[in-house]
Protein backbone atom coordinates (compact mmCIF):
# COMPACT_ATOMS: atom_id res chain seq x y z
CA UNK A 1 0.00 0.00 0.00
CA UNK A 2 2.62 2.80 -1.30
CA UNK A 3 2.04 6.81 -0.83
CA UNK A 4 5.17 6.85 -2.35
CA UNK A 5 4.61 9.76 -4.42
CA UNK A 6 3.39 11.66 -1.11
CA UNK A 7 6.02 12.65 1.16
CA UNK A 8 5.08 13.54 5.01
CA UNK A 9 6.91 17.05 5.58
CA UNK A 10 5.01 18.40 2.55
CA UNK A 11 1.48 17.19 4.51
CA UNK A 12 3.28 19.38 7.66
CA UNK A 13 4.54 22.02 5.28
CA UNK A 14 1.13 23.08 4.45
CA UNK A 15 0.19 24.28 7.49
CA UNK A 16 3.34 25.58 9.31
CA UNK A 17 4.47 27.68 6.51
CA UNK A 18 2.74 29.22 3.57
CA UNK A 19 2.63 27.86 0.19
CA UNK A 20 1.00 30.19 -1.91
CA UNK A 21 -1.91 31.08 -3.16
CA UNK A 22 -3.16 27.66 -4.35
CA UNK A 23 -3.45 26.38 -0.81
CA UNK A 24 -5.74 26.48 1.71
CA UNK A 25 -4.58 26.31 5.66
CA UNK A 26 -6.03 25.15 8.15
CA UNK A 27 -5.63 25.90 12.22
CA UNK A 28 -5.94 22.19 12.67
CA UNK A 29 -2.66 20.11 12.60
CA UNK A 30 -2.10 17.44 10.90
CA UNK A 31 -0.45 14.51 12.22
CA UNK A 32 2.22 12.58 10.04
CA UNK A 33 0.62 9.35 10.12
CA UNK A 34 -2.90 7.62 10.20
CA UNK A 35 -4.61 4.39 11.00
CA UNK A 36 -6.03 2.75 8.30
CA UNK A 37 -7.99 -0.26 6.77
CA UNK A 38 -5.54 -2.30 3.57
CA UNK A 39 -5.68 -5.11 1.01
CA UNK A 40 -2.30 -5.06 0.03
CA UNK A 41 -3.04 -8.63 -1.31
CA UNK A 42 -6.08 -10.25 -2.52
CA UNK A 43 -6.72 -12.67 0.62
CA UNK A 44 -9.67 -12.14 2.82
CA UNK A 45 -10.08 -9.46 5.53
CA UNK A 46 -7.81 -6.39 5.65
CA UNK A 47 -4.57 -4.37 7.37
CA UNK A 48 -5.16 -2.29 10.22
CA UNK A 49 -2.38 -0.27 10.10
CA UNK A 50 -0.69 2.90 10.23
CA UNK A 51 0.23 4.93 7.52
CA UNK A 52 1.43 8.31 6.29
CA UNK A 53 -1.28 10.79 6.21
CA UNK A 54 -1.26 11.86 2.41
CA UNK A 55 -1.10 15.35 0.88
CA UNK A 56 -3.45 17.15 -1.85
CA UNK A 57 -2.22 17.27 -5.48
CA UNK A 58 -3.52 19.25 -7.86
CA UNK A 59 -7.17 19.72 -8.02
CA UNK A 60 -7.37 17.37 -4.69
CA UNK A 61 -8.81 17.61 -0.94
CA UNK A 62 -7.46 15.89 2.07
CA UNK A 63 -10.32 14.90 4.01
CA UNK A 64 -10.48 14.36 7.73
CA UNK A 65 -12.97 11.04 8.19
CA UNK A 66 -16.15 10.83 10.01
CA UNK A 67 -18.35 8.42 8.98
CA UNK A 68 -17.92 5.60 6.75
CA UNK A 69 -20.93 3.38 5.90
CA UNK A 70 -20.34 -0.37 4.87
CA UNK A 71 -22.47 -1.40 1.37
CA UNK A 72 -23.37 -4.69 0.57
CA UNK A 73 -20.89 -4.88 -1.73
CA UNK A 74 -18.27 -4.59 0.75
CA UNK A 75 -18.21 -8.50 1.65
CA UNK A 76 -17.11 -9.10 -1.72
CA UNK A 77 -14.15 -6.74 -1.40
CA UNK A 78 -13.96 -8.09 2.25
CA UNK A 79 -13.66 -11.68 1.53
CA UNK A 80 -12.00 -10.93 -2.19
CA UNK A 81 -13.97 -13.43 -4.06
CA UNK A 82 -14.92 -13.62 -7.94
CA UNK A 83 -17.18 -10.60 -8.01
CA UNK A 84 -13.82 -8.53 -5.98
CA UNK A 85 -11.50 -9.31 -8.68
CA UNK A 86 -13.35 -7.85 -11.32
CA UNK A 87 -14.77 -4.37 -9.67
CA UNK A 88 -11.39 -4.10 -7.61
CA UNK A 89 -7.71 -3.89 -7.68
CA UNK A 90 -5.03 -4.47 -4.94
CA UNK A 91 -3.78 -2.31 -3.28
CA UNK A 92 -6.40 -0.01 -1.69
CA UNK A 93 -8.32 1.29 1.54
CA UNK A 94 -11.91 0.13 1.02
CA UNK A 95 -15.09 2.59 1.67
CA UNK A 96 -17.11 4.12 -0.58
CA UNK A 97 -19.69 5.99 1.82
CA UNK A 98 -18.59 8.23 3.77
CA UNK A 99 -18.67 11.93 4.82
CA UNK A 100 -16.11 14.09 6.47
CA UNK A 101 -14.49 17.37 6.79
CA UNK A 102 -11.61 19.08 4.25
CA UNK A 103 -8.35 19.90 6.17
CA UNK A 104 -6.77 20.96 3.25
CA UNK A 105 -6.84 22.19 -0.39
CA UNK A 106 -4.16 21.25 -3.47
CA UNK A 107 -3.69 23.77 -6.50
CA UNK A 108 -6.64 24.70 -8.88
CA UNK A 109 -9.33 23.89 -6.45
CA UNK A 110 -12.45 26.27 -6.68
CA UNK A 111 -13.01 28.16 -4.12
CA UNK A 112 -16.47 26.80 -2.79
CA UNK A 113 -13.96 23.74 -1.43
CA UNK A 114 -13.35 25.50 1.57
CA UNK A 115 -11.54 23.93 4.34
CA UNK A 116 -14.02 23.25 7.33
CA UNK A 117 -16.74 22.32 4.64
CA UNK A 118 -18.19 18.66 5.03
CA UNK A 119 -18.03 16.33 1.56
CA UNK A 120 -19.56 13.07 0.81
CA UNK A 121 -17.50 11.31 -2.16
CA UNK A 122 -19.40 10.52 -5.75
CA UNK A 123 -17.11 7.14 -5.53
CA UNK A 124 -18.32 6.90 -9.38
CA UNK A 125 -15.13 8.62 -10.85
CA UNK A 126 -16.27 9.47 -14.30
CA UNK A 127 -13.55 10.64 -17.16
CA UNK A 128 -14.84 13.61 -18.45
CA UNK A 129 -14.56 12.39 -22.19
CA UNK A 130 -16.50 9.68 -23.50
CA UNK A 131 -19.95 9.81 -25.23
CA UNK A 132 -21.85 9.21 -21.48
CA UNK A 133 -20.17 11.92 -20.01
CA UNK A 134 -20.42 14.12 -22.79
CA UNK A 135 -24.24 13.37 -22.98
CA UNK A 136 -25.08 14.25 -18.93
CA UNK A 137 -24.67 10.45 -17.94
CA UNK A 138 -20.93 10.67 -15.92
CA UNK A 139 -22.88 8.10 -13.14
CA UNK A 140 -22.38 5.27 -15.94
CA UNK A 141 -18.86 6.50 -17.88
CA UNK A 142 -17.60 3.77 -19.81
CA UNK A 143 -14.05 3.99 -18.34
CA UNK A 144 -15.34 3.96 -15.36
CA UNK A 145 -12.83 3.94 -12.25
CA UNK A 146 -14.20 3.82 -8.16
CA UNK A 147 -13.44 5.19 -4.97
CA UNK A 148 -12.63 2.18 -2.23
CA UNK A 149 -11.76 -0.57 -4.85
CA UNK A 150 -8.40 0.75 -6.03
CA UNK A 151 -9.89 1.49 -9.65
CA UNK A 152 -8.14 4.89 -10.23
CA UNK A 153 -7.02 5.94 -6.87
CA UNK A 154 -5.87 3.57 -3.80
CA UNK A 155 -7.63 5.61 -1.24
CA UNK A 156 -11.19 4.82 0.70
CA UNK A 157 -12.96 6.12 3.27
CA UNK A 158 -11.82 3.47 5.86
CA UNK A 159 -8.73 5.48 7.11
CA UNK A 160 -8.62 8.65 9.32
CA UNK A 161 -7.80 11.38 6.00
CA UNK A 162 -8.22 10.80 2.70
CA UNK A 163 -7.89 12.64 -0.72
CA UNK A 164 -10.85 13.14 -2.84
CA UNK A 165 -10.78 15.09 -5.92
CA UNK A 166 -12.52 18.33 -5.91
CA UNK A 167 -14.20 16.98 -9.23
CA UNK A 168 -15.57 14.01 -7.24
CA UNK A 169 -16.61 15.74 -3.88
CA UNK A 170 -20.61 16.60 -3.16
CA UNK A 171 -20.58 19.59 -1.04
CA UNK A 172 -23.24 19.33 2.12
CA UNK A 173 -25.80 21.99 2.10
CA UNK A 174 -27.36 21.34 4.94
CA UNK A 175 -26.86 20.49 8.48
CA UNK A 176 -28.13 17.02 8.35
CA UNK A 177 -25.90 14.60 10.51
CA UNK A 178 -22.68 12.83 9.84
CA UNK A 179 -24.73 9.39 10.18
CA UNK A 180 -27.36 10.68 7.79
CA UNK A 181 -24.35 11.69 5.39
CA UNK A 182 -22.33 8.62 5.30
CA UNK A 183 -25.70 6.97 3.97
CA UNK A 184 -26.68 9.65 1.09
CA UNK A 185 -24.51 7.46 -1.76
CA UNK A 186 -27.05 4.26 -1.39
CA UNK A 187 -30.22 6.66 -0.78
CA UNK A 188 -29.20 8.15 -3.86
CA UNK A 189 -29.25 4.87 -5.61
CA UNK A 190 -32.25 4.41 -4.60
CA UNK A 191 -33.65 7.96 -5.56
CA UNK A 192 -32.71 7.30 -8.88
CA UNK A 193 -34.31 3.86 -9.15
CA UNK A 194 -37.91 5.54 -7.92
CA UNK A 195 -37.30 8.70 -10.16
CA UNK A 196 -36.88 7.05 -12.94
CA UNK A 197 -40.41 4.74 -12.51
CA UNK A 198 -42.45 8.05 -11.20
CA UNK A 199 -44.14 6.18 -8.56
CA UNK A 200 -46.53 9.57 -7.26
CA UNK A 201 -50.22 8.11 -7.34
CA UNK A 202 -48.99 4.41 -8.07
CA UNK A 203 -49.35 1.21 -6.23
CA UNK A 204 -45.92 0.37 -6.18
CA UNK A 205 -44.12 -3.35 -5.27
CA UNK A 206 -40.75 -3.43 -2.80
CA UNK A 207 -39.01 -6.45 -3.46
CA UNK A 208 -36.10 -6.88 -1.00
CA UNK A 209 -35.56 -4.97 2.27
CA UNK A 210 -32.16 -4.49 2.47
CA UNK A 211 -30.70 -0.52 2.93
CA UNK A 212 -31.78 0.08 -0.46
CA UNK A 213 -35.18 -1.32 -0.57
CA UNK A 214 -36.15 0.31 2.74
CA UNK A 215 -34.69 3.46 1.18
CA UNK A 216 -36.33 2.79 -1.81
CA UNK A 217 -39.81 2.55 0.23
CA UNK A 218 -39.23 5.83 2.02
CA UNK A 219 -38.20 7.37 -1.34
CA UNK A 220 -42.08 6.07 -3.08
CA UNK A 221 -44.08 7.32 0.37
CA UNK A 222 -41.97 10.58 -0.07
CA UNK A 223 -42.64 11.21 -3.80
CA UNK A 224 -46.57 10.28 -3.31
CA UNK A 225 -47.14 6.78 -4.14
CA UNK A 226 -50.46 5.38 -3.55
CA UNK A 227 -50.40 2.50 -1.82
CA UNK A 228 -46.40 0.20 -0.99
CA UNK A 229 -46.52 -3.67 -0.96
CA UNK A 230 -42.82 -4.71 0.74
CA UNK A 231 -41.95 -8.18 0.73
CA UNK A 232 -38.97 -9.66 2.45
CA UNK A 233 -38.34 -13.08 4.46
CA UNK A 234 -37.24 -12.00 7.50
CA UNK A 235 -39.65 -10.55 9.69
CA UNK A 236 -37.43 -7.48 11.44
CA UNK A 237 -37.18 -5.82 8.20
CA UNK A 238 -40.80 -5.77 7.43
CA UNK A 239 -41.02 -4.48 10.08
CA UNK A 240 -38.51 -1.27 9.49
CA UNK A 241 -40.35 -1.70 6.23
CA UNK A 242 -43.40 -0.56 8.23
CA UNK A 243 -42.12 2.40 10.05
CA UNK A 244 -40.33 3.77 6.52
CA UNK A 245 -43.54 3.39 4.89
CA UNK A 246 -44.95 0.07 3.68
CA UNK A 247 -48.60 0.32 3.46
CA UNK A 248 -48.65 -3.59 2.88
CA UNK A 249 -45.77 -6.15 4.23
CA UNK A 250 -45.56 -9.29 2.71
CA UNK A 251 -43.64 -12.15 4.52
CA UNK A 252 -41.98 -14.34 1.48
CA UNK A 253 -41.76 -17.70 3.57
CA UNK A 254 -45.50 -17.86 4.93
CA UNK A 255 -47.44 -15.92 2.65
CA UNK A 256 -48.59 -15.98 -1.14
CA UNK A 257 -46.93 -12.62 -2.92
CA UNK A 258 -49.08 -12.37 -6.28
CA UNK A 259 -52.23 -13.38 -4.58
CA UNK A 260 -52.13 -10.58 -1.96
CA UNK A 261 -50.44 -8.07 -4.96
CA UNK A 262 -53.74 -9.20 -7.18
CA UNK A 263 -56.04 -8.99 -4.32
CA UNK A 264 -54.25 -5.28 -3.32
CA UNK A 265 -54.41 -4.11 -6.74
CA UNK A 266 -58.27 -5.41 -8.07
CA UNK A 267 -56.15 -8.01 -10.37
CA UNK A 268 -54.73 -5.26 -12.22
CA UNK A 269 -51.29 -5.96 -10.84
CA UNK A 270 -48.99 -2.84 -9.25
CA UNK A 271 -47.79 -0.08 -11.80
CA UNK A 272 -44.38 -0.07 -10.35
CA UNK A 273 -41.63 -2.40 -9.17
CA UNK A 274 -38.49 -1.85 -7.78
CA UNK A 275 -36.26 -5.12 -7.14
CA UNK A 276 -33.98 -4.78 -4.07
CA UNK A 277 -33.08 -7.90 -4.00
CA UNK A 278 -31.32 -9.14 -6.82
CA UNK A 279 -32.50 -12.61 -6.09
CA UNK A 280 -32.93 -14.40 -10.19
CA UNK A 281 -35.78 -16.95 -9.21
CA UNK A 282 -37.87 -13.18 -7.50
CA UNK A 283 -37.37 -11.32 -10.81
CA UNK A 284 -38.07 -14.09 -13.26
CA UNK A 285 -41.70 -14.03 -11.38
CA UNK A 286 -42.18 -10.63 -10.93
CA UNK A 287 -43.47 -9.34 -14.31
CA UNK A 288 -46.52 -11.35 -13.66
CA UNK A 289 -47.55 -9.04 -10.86
CA UNK A 290 -46.90 -6.05 -13.33
CA UNK A 291 -50.41 -4.37 -14.41
CA UNK A 292 -50.16 -4.02 -18.29
CA UNK A 293 -47.63 -0.80 -19.10
CA UNK A 294 -46.58 -1.09 -15.91
CA UNK A 295 -42.90 -0.33 -14.91
CA UNK A 296 -40.39 -2.14 -13.80
CA UNK A 297 -36.57 -0.97 -12.29
CA UNK A 298 -34.10 -3.20 -11.27
CA UNK A 299 -31.16 -2.38 -8.51
CA UNK A 300 -30.34 -5.76 -6.93
CA UNK A 301 -27.48 -6.89 -8.35
CA UNK A 302 -27.99 -10.24 -10.59
CA UNK A 303 -25.64 -12.69 -10.57
CA UNK A 304 -27.58 -15.28 -13.04
CA UNK A 305 -29.46 -15.69 -15.48
CA UNK A 306 -32.82 -14.27 -15.69
CA UNK A 307 -35.88 -16.78 -17.69
CA UNK A 308 -39.37 -15.01 -17.71
CA UNK A 309 -42.13 -17.34 -18.05
CA UNK A 310 -44.85 -16.81 -20.51
CA UNK A 311 -42.63 -13.90 -21.89
CA UNK A 312 -45.49 -12.99 -24.53
CA UNK A 313 -48.28 -12.97 -21.87
CA UNK A 314 -45.76 -10.87 -19.32
CA UNK A 315 -43.28 -9.15 -20.89
CA UNK A 316 -44.34 -7.98 -24.91
CA UNK A 317 -48.21 -7.83 -24.94
CA UNK A 318 -48.03 -5.95 -21.08
CA UNK A 319 -45.95 -3.39 -22.79
CA UNK A 320 -43.96 -2.93 -20.33
CA UNK A 321 -40.95 -0.01 -19.25
CA UNK A 322 -37.88 -1.80 -18.11
CA UNK A 323 -35.23 0.35 -16.22
CA UNK A 324 -31.89 -0.23 -14.14
CA UNK A 325 -29.87 2.07 -12.84
CA UNK A 326 -26.05 2.05 -11.50
CA UNK A 327 -24.89 5.21 -8.98
CA UNK A 328 -26.31 7.82 -8.82
CA UNK A 329 -27.31 10.64 -11.36
CA UNK A 330 -24.30 13.71 -10.60
CA UNK A 331 -24.95 15.48 -8.46
CA UNK A 332 -28.98 15.97 -8.67
CA UNK A 333 -29.33 12.59 -7.25
CA UNK A 334 -27.22 13.77 -3.94
CA UNK A 335 -29.18 17.18 -4.22
CA UNK A 336 -32.55 15.62 -4.20
CA UNK A 337 -31.36 13.06 -1.39
CA UNK A 338 -30.07 15.61 1.14
CA UNK A 339 -33.17 17.53 0.64
CA UNK A 340 -35.19 15.16 1.24
CA UNK A 341 -33.39 13.75 4.56
CA UNK A 342 -32.99 17.24 5.59
CA UNK A 343 -36.83 17.83 5.01
CA UNK A 344 -36.95 15.16 7.14
CA UNK A 345 -39.55 13.50 4.80
CA UNK A 346 -37.11 10.15 4.74
CA UNK A 347 -36.23 8.66 8.37
CA UNK A 348 -32.49 7.45 7.60
CA UNK A 349 -32.08 6.68 11.15
CA UNK A 350 -34.24 3.79 11.21
CA UNK A 351 -31.78 2.23 9.05
CA UNK A 352 -28.54 2.66 11.30
CA UNK A 353 -27.76 -0.55 13.25
CA UNK A 354 -24.11 -0.41 14.90
CA UNK A 355 -21.53 2.12 14.66
CA UNK A 356 -18.54 0.60 15.65
CA UNK A 357 -14.66 1.88 15.73
CA UNK A 358 -13.09 1.28 12.95
CA UNK A 359 -9.92 -0.67 14.68
CA UNK A 360 -13.26 -3.57 15.50
CA UNK A 361 -13.85 -3.69 11.73
CA UNK A 362 -13.72 -7.69 11.97
CA UNK A 363 -16.74 -7.34 14.35
CA UNK A 364 -18.69 -4.72 12.05
CA UNK A 365 -17.96 -7.47 9.34
CA UNK A 366 -18.75 -10.28 10.85
CA UNK A 367 -22.31 -8.70 11.47
CA UNK A 368 -22.50 -6.97 8.08
CA UNK A 369 -22.03 -10.63 6.64
CA UNK A 370 -24.62 -12.60 9.03
CA UNK A 371 -27.41 -9.94 8.15
CA UNK A 372 -28.11 -9.05 11.65
CA UNK A 373 -27.64 -5.62 11.30
CA UNK A 374 -28.77 -3.15 8.50
CA UNK A 375 -26.70 0.35 7.55
CA UNK A 376 -23.67 -0.95 9.85
CA UNK A 377 -21.07 2.52 10.23
CA UNK A 378 -17.65 2.82 11.02
CA UNK A 379 -15.94 5.27 13.04
CA UNK A 380 -12.37 6.70 12.10
CA UNK A 381 -9.85 7.37 14.52
CA UNK A 382 -11.36 5.28 17.37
Amino acid sequence: YSYAHVTTPTVVSIYNRPLGKNYTRSCKMIPKVMKALVKEEETASYHYKEVPVPSPEEGDLLVKVRKVALCGSDISLYQWNEVAKVVAKVPFSPGHEMVGEIVAVGPNVPAEFAVGRRVCVENHFYCGDCYQCKHDQRHICQRLNQFGHGKGTIYGGCSEYTIIPARYAYLLRTDITDSQAAVLEPFGVAHQALEEIEPKEETVLIIGCGPVGLLATGIAKAMGAAKIIVTDIIKSKLETAKLMGATVVVDGTQQNLKEIVMNETNGDGVGRIVDASGVPSVVNSCFSMLRKGGKVVLIGLLKAPLHVENPLENIVFKSITLKTVHGRKIFHSWEESERLVHEKRVNIDLLISHDIAMSKFEEAFKILMSGEGCKILLSPGE
